[in-house]
């Protein structure tokens, strides 16, 4: 991107994320505010999210709620799981039009398992979402973006999965990106990952505004043979997207660079994080006091940056046409145990 963009970017960004002067309205907290208020409702007042349960129903309900306030085109759409259909879950869509009709897509799953609160998996990932969709939504995009917060991740990407199954040749075809937002805070760095070669355009394109911006955020390093670097599994909500041909992004925290270079373990000092009692608020702010925030803030540059310059480079326009893949890999295992 030119520096002028950059420039200007700046300008935009600095009165979208940090208010106005003392005269002004109040103004809207920071988005890395706003995002950690909600990580606290999601996993402190609603706490622990199973798929298809009441928690996870009131959830859902939060951030219908406030895609609802910013006065975005809202939906649900409804689906059952489980060996007998019984359980019911949905994903809460919300579009905000861009100056292309082409879409990215925007999605973050809101269930957790049931050990923790899921504070990091994946309050954190909503949270994000959420924040950045109220930034987005005051001001002109260039393409059409389609916040989704899946449910059903846990179980096995169910909801992502659902949603794909519904969408036509058509619409994936106007589908430029999937950005994936899952589990951004806690661990010992930040990563953005993205597919192979062409694909990748986008973890590149947030790249070189991490860059610009002084942020530091890494990729996968390759040190594991069975995941090229810059890339990542297929354990989350960007995998159904990936199969359907759709170039995906991927914002997580991590650490790449311990245990079996999977980015399973995500911290030095305790291993994983995600689906134990470790995953509370309470837990990050005793062990690691102003990680989340600054992380936060952090991805919430990146993304808001992202989705305001957002332009699909020539290389990239004939990945999205692709046909698709005929086959999507049910489960996929990060260092022995089952994807989220």
């Amino acid at each position: 991107m030119k520096p002028l963009r950059f420039r200007l970017l700046s300008i935009l960004l600095a009165t979208l994320l940090a208010g106005c002067g003392n005269d002004a309205p109040k103004q809207d907290p920071a988005p890395a505010a706003a995002a950690m208020e909600h990580i606290e409702y999601l996993s402190t007042t609603i706490g622990q999210r199973l798929a298809g349960s009441d928690h996870a129903a009131a959830a859902r309900d939060y951030i219908q709620a406030h895609f609802l306030r910013l006065g975005l085109l809202t939906t649900l759409q409804t689906f059952t799981f489980g060996g007998t259909g019984a359980d019911h879950s949905a994903n809460v869509i919300a579009v905000k039009p861009g100056v292309s009709p082409q879409e990215i897509l925007v999605g973050a799953h809101y269930d957790s398992v049931d050990v923790g609160s899921g504070a990091s998996d994946n309050a954190s990932g909503v949270g994000l979402l959420l924040a950045c969709a109220a930034v987005l939504a005051k001001v002109e995009v260039p393409y059409t973006i389609r916040f989704v917060a899946f449910g059903a991740e846990e179980p096995g990407m169910l909801g992502s999965s659902y949603y794909v199954s519904q969408m036509t040749e058509a619409e994936i075809a106007h589908t430029v990106g999937m950005v994936n937002l899952d589990t951004v805070v806690g661990g010992d760095r930040i990563y953005v990952y993205g597919g192979l070669e062409a694909a990748g355009w986008l973890r590149e394109a947030a790249l070189a505004i991490a860059r610009q911006a002084g942020i530091s955020l890494d990729t996968s390093p390759g040190l594991n043979p069975e995941i090229p670097a810059g890339t990542t599994g297929d354990w989350s909500d960007h995998a159904p997207f990936k199969y359907a041909g759709v170039p995906y992004l991927y914002l997580e925290a991590t650490n790449w660079e311990i245990g079996n270079f999977d980015g399973f373990l995500q911290t030095v000092d305790h291993g994983e994080i995600w689906h134990t009692d470790k995953d509370t608020l309470e837990f990050f702010a005793t062990t690691y006091p102003g990680r989340i925030e600054a992380q936060l803030g952090d991805f919430t540059q990146i993304l808001t940056g992202l989705l305001l310059t957002l332009e699909v480079p020539q290389a990239a326009r004939s990945t999205i046409s692709t046909k698709a893949q005929t086959s999507v890999p049910r489960f996929r295992q990060r260092n022995g145990m089952p994807f989220e």
